[in-house]
């Protein structure tokens, strides 16, 4: 009897790691010093860990149960909920899809500004945008074209990701200084005026953290797709458990290891990215720069690969009729030609919104990881459900923390970006409804009363934006 053909442990650890590290961990170091000072960010590490491990491991045992759920992450909401529960899941993977691609622009343009500091100052001027507008559409054309697939220059994006912060990780151990990681290890010691640092209680610098950290995590689903390529299912497990392990031990470095370098307000004022302002300190210009264009290069390759994703993810939901069968027509290279349009129209659109925001990035990429977690918590209820019905109560446990830390990163640090989210939900229900009007799908009182309470959700979160107790600054 022939092996069967696919992957083994160690390549498919590889691919897990190249899809998802993105523009994430160029920025994290930053934003991590504005919540918190090292010792509660370790703290806060711990709980991201355990919990995107039992969203991963949920995300391996339902590919391999449910093998014929083949819709993306949102199908396993539709075989929880039904129709809404997949339209809601999927609109909410969309939203996040964009709004990620948002975040890969501002912080394009801020790497771009360390060479020409004049054009793009900050990285969210007038040439900025109209500058990402530009790639936002040649690149939807690239996608149009069906030149997202090629290999080559996936390849290219990974060396990008890896190089820059090979050398990072050296040139941060080799400037290591113990006393200045150590100084304000718990965030006690009151800063100057004007810093962005905010001086809290341990366990407020340990919520302020998740939001940050979650948003390095956003792709993390691609390792239940890949997991499919392996060999055998201890191979997919022992691929999942090694690549997140992997992607744990980078971004702990990356983001921890500059505390010893430079003192958290330095950090925290250090701008977007980071990691060249710290490269800049220890080594130079030549370590900024090289930052800079290894950010550049792999946010772009990066970005074309998510840029067919949200049209990917509409085209998915009108082939299982929770939007209209036109939303998912293709062109002659098989691309959504329509779908795209749709998203990069919106896009541009925000683009021109962060004219408006005294933080870009960090707007989009808050709003980008609120949204996809209502996916991943979709995904932690269908497992206990799952598990709970074929009575594999080591799997419901697994199911069980997920859905509490999806719920709790929710909660504790993005209940006002996922009260925001809710307000993109009232045009996707008016296109829920003309597919069910196309597919003849009678809307049950159950969904009638979850898009009330969503778009009650909504108008609050509006009356909040306009009387500003939510800020989108």
């Amino acid at each position: 009897m022939s092996e069967k053909k696919g992957i083994n442990t160690m390549e498919l650890t590889l691919l897990i790691v190249g899809s998802t590290i993105g523009s994430g961990v160029f920025g994290i170091t930053s934003d991590l010093a504005s919540a918190a000072a090292p010792g509660p960010a370790m703290v806060a590490w711990v709980i991201v860990g355990i919990g995107v491990l039992t969203l991963v491991l949920s995300l391996t045992n339902l590919s391999q149960k449910r093998p014929d759920l083949d819709s993306g992450i949102f199908s396993y909401a539709a075989a929880a909920f039904g129709p809404l529960g997949e339209f809601i899941s999927g609109w909410a993977y969309w939203l996040s899809a964009w709004l990620g691609n948002i975040a890969f622009a501002t912080i394009t343009m801020s790497a771009l500004g360390t060479f020409f500091p004049r054009l793009f100052t900050n990285g969210q001027n007038l040439f900025s945008i109209i500058v990402a507008i530009i790639l936002t559409w040649f690149l939807t054309f690239l996608v149009n074209r069906g030149i997202e697939s090629a290999a080559f220059i996936n390849s290219i994006g990974t060396i990008c990701k890896i190089i820059p912060l090979v050398v990072f990780v050296i040139c941060v151990i080799l400037g290591f200084k113990a006393g200045i990681f150590t100084a304000d290890f718990w965030g006690n010691v009151t800063e100057n005026l004007g810093s962005k640092v905010e001086t809290g209680s341990i366990f407020d610098q340990i919520k302020a953290s998740i939001m940050v950290m979650m948003w390095l995590f956003v792709g993390v689903e691609g390792a239940s797709v890949l997991s499919s390529r392996a060999k055998t299912r201890t191979d997919a497990e022992r691929a999942s458990i090694f690549g997140l392990i992997s992607l744990l031990v980078i971004y702990i470095v990356v983001s921890i290891l500059p505390y010893g370098v430079m003192t958290r307000a330095q950090l925290a004022a250090g701008g977007q990215p980071v990691l060249g302002a710290i490269m800049q300190h220890l080594v130079g210009t030549w370590g900024a720069a090289l930052i800079s264009i290894g950010l550049i290069i792999s946010v772009l390759v990066s970005w074309l690969s998510w840029t067919m994703l949200p049209a990917e993810s509409l085209m998915l939901m009108a082939d299982d009729q929770t939007l209209p069968t036109s939303w998912g027509e293709v062109n002659d290279k098989k691309a959504p030609t329509r779908a795209l349009v749709i998203t990069g129209i919106l896009q541009s659109i925000f683009l021109f919104s962060l004219l408006f925001t005294s933080y870009a990035y960090n707007f989009a990429y808050t709003l980008c990881t609120a949204a996809i977690l209502i996916c991943y918590l979709l995904v932690g209820i269908y497992q206990m459900m799952y598990s709970w019905q074929h009575q594999e109560w080591g799997q419901f446990i697994i199911g069980l923390i997920a859905t509490l830390f999806e719920l709790m990163a929710m909660v504790l640090s993005g209940w006002k970006e996922v009260m925001v989210v809710s307000v993109g939900f009232i045009p996707g229900f008016f296109f829920y409804i003309q597919a069910c009007k196309e597919f003849n799908h009678v809307i049950s009182k159950k969904e009638k009363w979850a898009m009330g309470i969503i778009a009650i959700f909504a108008v609050i979160s509006l009356v909040l934006v306009i009387n500003g107790t939510i800020s989108i600054n």
